[in-house]
């Protein structure tokens, strides 16, 4: 069956192969460590992985705030994939750190998302597309940011088009979801999608919107407990407020990012002290 050719005024780039080579030609002796998203970038790179023959480990890392559609797609068609359970549910984390995860303060991701690997060359389905920080990256990085890993992105140049088309012209399984209208399947609730997005997800998944604010409502009584400025004085006013993006209250005069910008360790945690 055809792959997908790019043309351009370079030539011609046949983009699964170029993606095989790619990984035959950086295969390292104990094999990579794909990092699973579950999401269609994810299911083409799984698909490449296992087509071009090299020797990989499957690795997923369980949020507790990851739609439970995508959860079981992964366990039932990459039944290969371990997933890892956090020390921390998110319902735990945003207590302990004293306010809920924003656009601005992504502690979630570090503690969550972004661990494993060490050590370990990582596969990702990384494209350079999807955002202008992701387009600064390269295709091959030895070592990322003073970490202990090095990664490997073969999609990087990858169109959404080309992996809706990939997926098809391959029979490549994915979410359901996708067909529901989602276009990233990220954690219920992000705020990077922004307030149509988080609203959406809390309509889809009323669940996770009362875990969301019960969560909430522990967080204030930490930060009542640690002499910590008020946020705002209720659960519900909190969501109310995260979900709409808009900025605390002058009256506050408390600046919310500040500290713990300033106070995130060589581990990528933020301080316990830092709310």
């Amino acid at each position: 069956m055809a792959s997908i050719i790019r043309r351009s005024l370079f030539g011609d780039t046949d983009l699964e192969q170029t993606a095989i080579d790619l990984l035959r030609q950086h295969e390292p002796d104990e094999g990579y460590y794909l990092a699973n998203s579950g999401g269609k970038d994810s299911g083409v790179l799984r698909h490449l992985v296992i087509k071009s023959g090299v020797k990989f480990d499957s690795h997923y890392n369980w949020t507790t705030v990851d739609p439970p559609e995508l959860l079981q797609h992964i366990r039932t068609h990459h039944p290969e994939t371990t997933i890892h359970k956090p020390a921390l549910s998110m319902w735990q984390l945003i207590p302990l750190k004293k306010m809920p995860p924003t656009r601005l303060v992504r502690y979630c991701c570090s503690v969550l998302k972004e661990c494993g690997g060490s050590g370990r060359i990582v596969l990702t389905g990384v494209r350079a597309s999807e955002s202008f920080k992701r387009s600064q990256r390269k295709q091959v990085e030895s070592v990322y940011k003073g970490t202990s890993k090095g990664f490997v992105h073969p999609l990087f140049y990858w169109s959404e088009q080309d992996i809706w088309e990939y997926t098809h012209q391959e029979q490549i399984s994915y979410c359901d979801l996708y067909d529901q209208g989602f276009k990233r399947l990220g954690c219920i609730g992000c705020p990077m999608q922004g307030k149509a997005g988080m609203e959406r997800d809390f309509e889809r998944w009323p669940k996770h919107k009362d875990a969301y604010i019960r969560s909430f409502s522990k967080l204030i009584e930490q930060r009542r407990l640690t002499d910590k400025p008020a946020l705002q004085n209720t659960a519900q006013e909190m969501f109310d407020w995260w979900v709409s993006g808009r900025s605390l209250k002058p009256s506050l005069n408390f600046n919310l990012f500040e500290s713990p910008v300033k106070k995130i360790d060589e581990s990528g945690l933020l301080h316990q002290d830092a709310f």
